[in-house]
């Protein structure tokens, strides 16, 4: 039987999001009806809302959540009603070419629920990232729902569904960040700052945070940054530079979605050091104009980094575990809790930088 419950939808580009009466599905084969307990505000959610991710809409916001399995469709073998579940967009296929080649976080054909959710008038819905997590109740596909250990707290670990994960992921996987070695994240929001606790963690000797804005590079210091560059005031590439030895860093991660970024960090890294792309760019950006020579020159790498090239089934468990065990502190994410009528509020809050992520707790 359909549940009718609220959701946060956007209905028109650019236009403030509003809390709607919406109809979610008893899942079918392969999908999971999950009861959310928590979501976090994304920014990728305010880009669907502008319209910057594409044009389907209306959209059902939200895919950062955490919540209890309420029912599971035929077929359903890894979930059971009960299980408490971090939400991902990445459910793997495991038989596309990239999963055949044992590379499963690079899967090519990731799953979402097949049933339409839909506005009270039968108007379907697009929810984000497949997901679609800013209401009382979503249906995924059940791939997309990875238990883990219920002792949690849903604010806390539902941010393991995008930001936190895709940062964490940037500098451990993507960078393969370790023991001594040195490393810049240029840009401190959410996904910079886990970013910073992954190389903490994983033993970086020097990790420098570059930001514009002292608020910022303040809370990147609370995740582990040894040294704070604020690029209003100096040149970060010779900020970089001069904490390195004069070298640059091993691993610089770009997690702001700029070109110019981009580029101070192609310029900030060691010879044959490592760029991570993690920022989003718009669909307007284009790559920094430099001469070839020059990055031919560098060697190394430059790597985009598509969700931390994490696999939820293996990482969202694992780092549950850290945080409970009080090594990966989740909890320091969460600047505020709010309800699903302060979702607008909260892209404000956000695009001020006054926090690193609002959580909607229901």
């Amino acid at each position: 039987m359909p549940h009718e419950v609220r959701g946060v939808v956007a209905l028109e580009p650019k236009k403030p999001v509003r809390v709607e009466t919406i109809v979610v599905p008893d899942p079918g084969p392969g999908e999971a009806l999950i009861d959310v307990q928590a979501c976090g505000v994304c920014h990728t959610d305010l880009h669907y809302r502008e319209g910057g991710i594409n044009d389907e809409f209306p959209f059902l916001l939200g895919h950062e959540a955490a919540g209890v399995v309420e029912a599971v469709g035929d077929g359903v073998t890894e979930i059971e009603p009960g299980d408490f579940v971090v939400l991902n967009w990445r459910a793997v296929c495991g038989e596309c070419r990239s999963c055949r080649k044992g590379k499963p976080q690079y899967c090519f054909s990731t799953a979402n629920a097949t049933q339409p959710m839909t506005l009270a008038d039968g108007t379907p819905l697009s929810p984000a990232l497949g997901i679609g997590a800013f209401a009382d109740k979503t249906l995924v596909a059940a791939g997309q729902a990875t238990k883990v250990n219920a002792a949690a707290r849903p604010a806390a670990a539902g941010l393991l569904g995008c930001g936190v994960m895709a940062g964490f992921g940037a500098a451990a996987y993507t960078g393969g960040v370790g023991r001594g070695d040195t490393i810049a994240v240029f840009g401190c929001g959410g996904v910079g700052d886990a970013a910073i606790a992954a190389a903490k963690l994983n033993g970086a000797r020097t990790i420098i945070a570059v930001d514009l804005d002292p608020t910022k590079l303040a809370w990147a210091t609370d995740f582990g940054a040894t040294h704070t560059v604020n690029a209003s005031e100096t040149d970060p590439v010779e900020a970089v530079r001069a904490l390195t030895g004069g070298y640059g860093a091993d691993i610089c991660v770009e997690a702001v979605g700029n070109p110019s970024v981009l580029e101070q960090c192609l310029f900030a890294r060691d010879l044959a050091g490592t760029v991570v792309q993690v920022g989003v760019p718009t669909p307007d950006m284009t790559f920094p104009a430099l001469p070839m020579v020059e990055f031919f020159g560098h060697g190394g790498a430059l790597k985009p980094s598509w969700y931390g090239d994490c696999l939820p089934s293996r990482d969202f468990p694992a780092l549950i575990e850290l945080y409970l065990q009080g090594r990966f502190d989740l909890d320091r994410f969460v600047s505020e809790e709010i309800a699903l009528d302060d979702v607008e509020a909260a892209f404000h809050k956000m695009e001020r930088g006054e926090v690193l992520r609002s959580v909607v707790v229901l």
